[in-house]
């Protein structure tokens, strides 16, 4: 598989970006009744950890999905219609945005409980193993999950099968609005966790997407391979608040200095020095073209029918 070039990778990014500031933008009308949780500034993490595994690879994510579901190759039209609630969103607009489904582009689930995305990906990737299924499964958590008793459980368990997993933390610094310091007693290394579960550990910058592809294609290899899990820990930061499509640097939990260093950290910014004015431009277009005709046929999609509320229920 060839390696994507870096307007391709920006375009990702910025089709991201663009369609979660759309989001946010017509949050505010009331008709998205789900929570939303955007990745406006972690792009970086979810187009490089795809873009690094093979298409057919399988993808978990967490409450914070968007960006992972686009980035492996979701559909637009279908998420959109999940946030409306409408019968044609990918978990027939029962699930919202924090349980988008697709397993058609290998998308196996979005999980909003913290920790939970974890034990469910080492589930399948014990599955794939014990079919002889030679792909990989790549879990996204935030570094508050780590701290879940079911982390340990998942990475000891994964270990000793040698599951073809790549735990993938995005460690943007804070859970909801605790910083790392009062979470994690000083000189804690998650990546210490995992190596002391003999698992093979990589860090990097996640906001540098041609890196992150690197480490995830590496990550992939090894787990392929019949060696054992990896852990993957990419630095990021997200511009919103924790839940909801607003700006919240005025409650004091984070400093204005910080996000400031933040954005000029902002992964699209990186690859978007090397590009002409003029590209950049046409792909903005080309993007808001796609994402107006998919907000409208969301907004005009039908609500699921009444006899449809029991249907894939589990009690």
């Amino acid at each position: 598989m060839a390696p994507l070039s870096k307007t391709e990778l920006y375009r990702r990014m910025l089709r991201i970006r663009l369609i979660e500031e759309a989001i946010a933008e017509r949050y505010a009308s009331q008709e998205m009744r789900c929570p939303v949780h955007l990745s406006i500034g972690q792009e970086g993490p979810a187009v490089g950890v795809c873009a690094g595994l093979r298409p057919d690879d399988l993808v978990m994510s967490s409450h914070r999905s968007h960006g992972h579901y686009l980035a492996k190759g979701g559909d637009l039209f279908g998420m959109l219609s999940e946030l409306y609630g409408r019968a044609t969103g990918v978990s027939a607009g029962k699930g919202g945005s924090m349980h988008l489904i697709d397993l058609s582009c290998g998308f196996l689930g979005a999980t909003p409980i913290v920790g939970s995305t974890i034990a469910i990906a080492v589930g399948a990737a014990f599955g794939l193993k014990l079919q002889g299924d030679k792909r990989v499964v790549a879990a996204f958590f935030g570094e508050g999950s780590t701290e879940e008793g079911v982390f340990s459980e998942a990475l000891n368990f994964a270990a000793l099968k040698k599951l073809p997993i790549v735990f993938v933390c995005e460690n943007n610094l804070y859970s909801v609005y605790s910083p790392l310091s009062v979470r994690q007693s000083k000189g804690r290394s998650v990546a210490g966790l995992a190596r002391a579960h003999g698992i093979k550990t990589l860090k990097g910058d996640g906001n540098d997407v041609v890196k992150t592809v690197a480490l995830t294609a590496a990550a992939a290899r090894h787990a392929r391979s019949g060696a054992g899990p990896v852990y993957l820990e990419l630095e990021t930061y997200r511009w919103r608040e924790h839940c909801g499509p607003n700006y919240d640097n005025d409650i004091g939990y984070r400093s204005p200095a910080e996000f400031a260093k933040w954005k000029k950290r902002c992964p699209l910014l990186r690859l978007e020095k090397a590009l002409k004015p003029a590209a950049v431009a046409a792909m903005t277009a080309v993007i808001k073209a796609e994402l107006d005709d998919a907000f409208r046929r969301a907004h005009a999609a039908p609500y699921p029918a009444k006899s449809e509320l029991l249907k894939d229920v589990v009690a």
